[in-house]
């Protein structure tokens, strides 16, 4: 919500500068243009000046209540006909303000009287309609990211119960076949949870903590599984700046140790990540048991559903995602534009300061 908070402040701050800009002009050009050796043209000065800036409150009565309170609810017929009330009212206020000032004023209902006040009238009419339409669109802003964090929250919550149990049925077995290797395990558990319970709640995450959380979840299988399966690991990359979603790519290593050990024959899986300049690929390789194809289940299933779900979020039009389960092997290639564009370097920034 950084970002959004800030774009109302920065909206706030144009419009005050818009209306001192405004009122300075408004008032303070025929200030600066009289000719004040004239008597004559003091007193216009000063009738002039007095009617002006009670046309202030008229500006601010079209903005804050007829567009609001008569446009927005009653539509353009009931505004159109408010707006004429009013203005009639002010110009005739007006012919009387000025006589009251310069007694030698003639009335007289005449375009100098009319165009001041139906300027300012059109000029707070589009002024207000302007600012109703932002603040619609900020309200549609606010409310599609409140979807978007929520649909995030709850697929990050169908990752994290699934992934425990998977996780602690590889500790059970490991401390029952390989009791000395128990401590070392642990650890590598304590440290997933950790990344697990504190990581996941921040939108972004250096790309080098979800690079160590993948190696520590594939060190887990290797201990449990040791020479029963051939697992090649290739990670390369080391620019610290470029930040992913937390726990993007586990679902991939997941599903290929579920599926891709078993019943599979001389089972292997390749795991290969490089991430350079704005650029990271990943991809995920294990073979299928001819008999079950049993990893269709994750391509069709929950697992893939989800993840695609989340990169439609996050990384619109910046990410491709190829999926392959012919001659035996099932294959995952995943590649993602990383870079930020300015707003979205903005908000990660208050993100980081708010949470610190």
């Amino acid at each position: 919500m950084a970002l959004i908070t800030q774009r109302p402040k920065t909206e706030n701050a144009y419009k005050i500068l818009f209306q001192i800009f405004m009122w300075v002009i408004w008032i303070g050009y025929p200030l600066v243009n009289a000719d004040y050796d004239n008597p004559d043209a003091v007193i216009f000065l000063k009738m002039l000046v007095t009617v002006r800036a009670v046309e202030i409150p008229l500006f601010y009565f079209i903005v804050h209540y007829l567009i609001p309170k008569v446009f927005r609810t009653r539509g353009t017929t009931s505004y159109v006909f408010s707006l004429i009330i009013i203005c009639g009212a002010y110009i005739f206020f007006e012919d009387k303000l000025k006589f009251w000032i310069n007694p030698n004023y003639k009335h007289a209902f005449t375009f100098f009287i009319f165009f001041p006040v139906m300027f300012v009238a059109a000029l707070a009419t589009g002024y207000g309609l302007i600012t109703e339409i932002m603040k619609e669109e900020r309200g549609r802003r606010e409310e599609k990211q409140e979807r978007m964090q929520s649909e995030l929250s709850f697929l990050r919550s169908q990752i994290s119960p699934h992934f425990i149990f998977n996780v602690l049925n590889s500790i059970v077995y490991l401390i029952r076949s390989e009791p000395g290797d128990a401590e070392s395990v642990t650890i590598k558990l304590s440290e997933l949870i950790r990344y697990m319970l504190y990581e996941t709640d921040s939108k972004q995450v250096p790309v080098s903590r979800e690079v160590a959380y993948l190696q520590n979840y594939i060190d887990l299988q290797m201990v449990r599984y040791g020479d029963d399966v051939e697992i090649n690991v290739n990670i390369e990359g080391n620019d610290s700046s470029l930040t992913i979603e937390p726990m993007l790519l586990i679902p991939f290593v997941e599903n290929a140790f579920k599926h891709g050990i078993g019943m599979v024959k001389e089972p292997k899986i390749d795991i290969q990540l490089e991430y350079h300049g704005d650029l990271l690929t990943f991809m995920v390789a294990n073979q299928i048991a001819p008999e079950t194809k049993e990893s269709k289940d994750f391509s069709s299933g929950i697992g893939l559903k989800n993840v695609r779900r989340r990169l439609e979020l996050l990384y619109p039009k910046k990410h491709e995602l190829m999926v392959d389960d012919s001659d035996g092997k099932f294959v995952v290639q995943l590649s993602i534009d990383l870079k930020r564009d300015k707003t979205e370097e903005d908000a990660y920034h208050q993100a980081e300061l708010h949470s610190s």
